[in-house]
């Protein structure tokens, strides 16, 4: 037998079998709500195969591709535990104007030698339209003035003012009046 020719065997038994499925993460779901000067942001993931398969996992979230925060998750064991797991993480958005804006999510696993396995990235798009205060009130306009040609608005007060005017000029003019 020579290097050049291996029988079969030993071909074949290079290649793993492996009945173990492959250990990844999936963001099943991102939502943002807008509350006042803050955005609450849902993210839901599923560990496959199962939770038992991970014990640390990092999250990385990202505003218009600048990264805003880093958290590691640590995955609980027990036997209550599901392999569903949802966060909230809260951003405080005073000072963001209006506009359309985008969030990435990064999820992996980090190894002590620091390599990412099992990594799962989700991007949203948002059009974010700050909620303040008053624009929670229902509101109706108030006609300030009114202008037009051959005619004019007067208000209740300057009515007032005019019908005092008006009663001055009949007394000056009774009294100016000579009688017969």
């Amino acid at each position: 037998m020579t290097l050049d020719n291996l029988p079969n065997v030993a071909k074949e038994s290079n290649v793993p079998a492996s009945n173990t499925p492959e250990k990844r993460i999936v963001i099943t779901e991102i939502s943002t709500a807008t509350k006042e000067d803050e955005l609450a942001l849902k993210i839901a993931f599923k560990l496959i195969p199962s939770k038992t398969a991970f014990s640390k996992v990092q999250l990385d979230l990202f505003f218009n591709n600048q990264q805003i925060n880093s958290k590691t998750i640590r995955i609980i064991q027990g036997s209550l535990a599901k392999d569903d797991f949802e966060l909230t993480p809260t951003m405080d958005m005073r000072g963001i104007p209006a506009g359309t804006y985008a969030l990435k999510v990064e999820m992996y696993e980090l190894w002590p030698s620091g390599e990412k396995l099992s990594e799962a990235k989700k991007e949203v798009i948002l059009d974010y339209v700050p909620q303040t205060r008053e624009s929670k009130f229902v509101r109706v306009p108030i006609v300030k003035s009114v202008a037009g040609t051959g005619f004019s608005v007067i208000s209740e007060s300057e009515k007032d003012i005019y019908i005092e005017i008006e009663k001055t000029m009949k007394k000056e003019y009774i009294s100016n009046r000579d009688d017969w």
